[in-house]
């Protein structure tokens, strides 16, 4: 059995100062010059020990790459000891390439609905995104091919008039959100409440549709 932890002992253990642990796992985005460039790092990834038993999902283009590290078994979707060795590792990997770590180009996005009967709504948005159920979640539905944003049905007791039932979650790195919310405010948002920060902030746009910027403090 694989033993979990929090995202803040992820954070606290020594070697993972390139990674922030966002809604899917831990992340890192390593910024390069060039594709060619990116592409050593993934080769330099792919020969790592024992990757086969715990392997990351990596994401190669032009300007960079990006690495998520997350442990799934049959009841849990979260951070191991495994993913902070491999983060040690490959961190070690990108150093040795003369690759830097960005933190502030991690994020991961999560379109969210609002549900009075989750269990009748989400078979359409599986049957029309192609996607499955998350295998620890009955309110989680993600892509199969590991490409698009993952959808979370949130429980309503009770219908929120003048209110939209869909909303974006945005995952940031918790030390890159107070700029995010300055940003979006500065482009005309509104702040909605921060009355659960630091775990998330809700925002809207001119006309009220709603996004919710989010990290993992306060959730361990």
């Amino acid at each position: 059995m694989t033993e979990g932890i929090t995202p803040g002992q992820f954070h606290a253990a020594d070697g993972t100062e390139d990674w922030r642990v966002v809604g899917e796992g831990a992340c890192a985005y390593f910024r390069t010059e060039s594709f060619v460039a990116g592409a050593r790092l993934v080769h330099a990834i792919s020969q790592l020990a024992d990757l086969e038993d715990h392997r990351p999902d990596v994401d190669l283009r032009n300007g960079g790459v990006t690495v998520r590290l997350i442990t799934m078994t049959a009841d849990n979707c979260g951070m191991s000891e495994r993913d902070v060795e491999l983060a040690r590792q490959i961190s070690a990997v990108a150093r040795e390439l003369g690759i830097p770590a960005d933190p502030a180009g991690v994020q991961t996005v999560q379109v969210a609905i609002d549900a009075l009967v989750g269990p009748e709504v989400m078979p359409f948005w599986r049957a029309v995104l192609d996607y499955q159920d998350r295998g620890d979640s009955p309110e989680d539905l993600i892509d199969p091919r590991g490409r698009g944003a993952s959808f979370w049905f949130q429980h309503m007791d009770a219908p929120r008039p003048q209110r939209n039932r869909i909303h974006i979650d945005v995952w940031v790195a918790h030390d890159q959100a107070e700029m995010r919310i300055a940003a979006a405010l500065a482009a005309g948002g509104q702040l909605v409440t921060d009355q659960y920060a630091p775990s998330w902030w809700v925002l809207a746009d001119a006309e009220g549709n709603e996004a919710c910027v989010a990290t993992t403090r306060g959730r361990d």
